[in-house]
Formats: structure tokens, C-alpha cells, sequence
């Protein structure tokens, strides 16, 4: 799981925590049906075709703490360019398609690129395009339709979940059903990733998390992402420049 956030700090990006008036949101205290959760949830607008995200990002794990500048430019269901930032330089840089992941990290001149298959494979959790753009943009990473969940209700919000060697929860607020929380744990190998979402905003385009919170255990090493959206615009004709620095090295991964 460390390898996981080290590739989400060099690839994905997140906040601090800076208090912003979101979205008012509502407390589940009785029971609906899952489908009715999985189709308010869907319901949620997304009309837009780019968003281009600026944020501030902050990175700890057991032996430092990190601040600095992320970049994140979506066509939506095509392709993500992810920019991180330190005093104006770029230091990492990561495309994604639906079926490529390239990035590159100026720490160690590496490069790697490759398929999700062989990504999921390395880090041990299961991973694709669809799965990165839902949990940028405040939606379940899972397709909630593609499964049959449990339904409960804990701290007052609307709780979806599978059991299992792995298993997934995802807890909803009662009025806008949007996502709050999303947890995955492999327990044969004590690893845990957890996605939180403090508040979110409601644009005329979408509704968009304002702050993302990652946080992975594996046994005592504990990796946390958090990151404040502090500019987002919509539908603007974007560019994606990528290109590897010369010099670097082919980051070689085992399957």
C-alpha cells in the first residue's frame, strides 16, 4: 500500500484542510432500499466534458510531511494529466487513458509505463481509468450497479458494502446521497485504503468533492493524501503535454 500512495502523490494528488461552506447535507435515520441509494447517487449531475482542478496538496507517511501544488486536467471518460508542483517546478507528471498509465518523477529520474493490469498487479489493489476519474471527482470508485451490497446505517449515514477476503463499503449522506466515505481492506495481506470526502460544492457543470482525504495502512506504515480544490473550471479547451524528461530510467515493474 505504500506503493500505492507513492504513485498517488507522483500521479493523483490532494488538500489541506482548509474549511470552505459546502453543500448542506442531511442524516440518514431510517433504512431505504440500495437501489434507491445507487440511483440518487448516479443522479448527481455531471454535464461537463473537461474540469481543469488546481489544489494544495499535503503527503505524510510514518517518516515526513510533504506540501505542494497539484495539477489535475480531466477529458471526462478519455483521459487525465496529472501535474505535481513544488516553488513553480514540476516534479512528477502522470497521463492516464482508459488503457495506459505513464508517469515519470523527477526524485530518481524514473519513468514507467504500462497497463492497469500490471499497475494493480504491483500495488495489490485492483485499479483502472474509471476507478481514478470517480474518486477525483466525488463518486464511488466502484460501479454500484455492477454488484449486489448489505445496507445498514452507522453515524448516521447510508452504508453499502461487501463481504469478503476483500471488502468495500461506500457511506452516503441522506440528502444529496453524496459519497463521504469509500473504504477497501484486503485482510490476508492487513492492507487498508480509505477515501473521505469532508464537504463538497455544487457547480452549475457538477457537484465536486472541495477536499479529498486518502489514507492507507499496510501492518504499521501508515500513507496519508490530503488535498484542498482551490480552482476548478469547466468545459475550457485543454491541453495534455507529456513527455519524459531524456535521461531518465524505465521503471521496471514485476508482475
Amino acid at each position: 500500500m505504500k506503493k500505492l500512495f507513492f504513485l498517488i502523490a507522483g500521479l493523483v494528488l490532494l488538500q489541506s484542510c482548509r474549511t470552505q461552506k459546502g453543500i448542506a447535507e442531511g442524516k440518514a435515520t431510517e433504512q431505504v432500499a440500495v437501489q434507491k441509494i445507487i440511483d440518487q447517487h448516479y443522479a448527481l449531475k455531471t454535464n461537463f466534458e473537461t474540469v481543469y482542478i488546481r489544489a494544495n496538496t499535503k503527503y505524510k507517511d510514518n517518516n515526513q510531511s510533504l506540501g505542494f501544488t497539484t495539477e489535475i486536467k480531466i477529458k471526462r471518460n478519455e483521459i487525465i494529466l496529472v501535474s505535481v508542483r513544488f516553488l513553480g517546478m514540476t516534479m512528477a507528471k502522470g497521463l492516464l487513458t482508459p488503457d495506459s498509465v505513464q508517469y515519470y518523477e523527477k526524485n530518481g529520474g524514473t519513468y514507467f509505463e504500462g497497463n492497469y493490469e500490471t499497475l494493480s498487479n504491483w500495488l495489490g489493489t485492483d485499479l483502472d481509468f474509471f476507478k481514478v476519474q470517480s474518486m477525483l471527482i466525488g463518486q464511488a470508485m466502484d460501479n454500484l450497479r455492477d454488484k449486489k451490497y448489505l445496507n445498514s446505517i452507522e453515524n448516521n449515514q447510508f452504508k453499502l458494502f461487501e463481504t469478503g477476503t476483500t471488502s468495500k463499503s461506500f457511506y452516503f449522506e441522506a440528502e444529496n446521497f453524496l459519497i463521504k466515505r469509500q473504504e477497501i481492506e484486503q485482510f490476508d495481506k492487513n492492507r487498508k485504503l480509505k477515501v473521505t470526502y469532508p464537504n463538497y460544492k455544487s457547480y452549475k457543470e457538477s457537484v465536486l468533492p472541495l477536499s479529498v482525504y486518502i489514507e492507507a495502512i499496510q501492518d504499521d506504515q501508515r500513507n496519508t493524501i490530503t488535498l484542498d480544490y482551490n480552482t476548478v473550471t469547466f468545459n475550457e479547451a485543454l491541453s495534455f503535454p507529456y513527455k519524459v524528461p531524456e535521461g531518465f530510467t524505465l521503471k521496471t515493474i514485476e508482475n
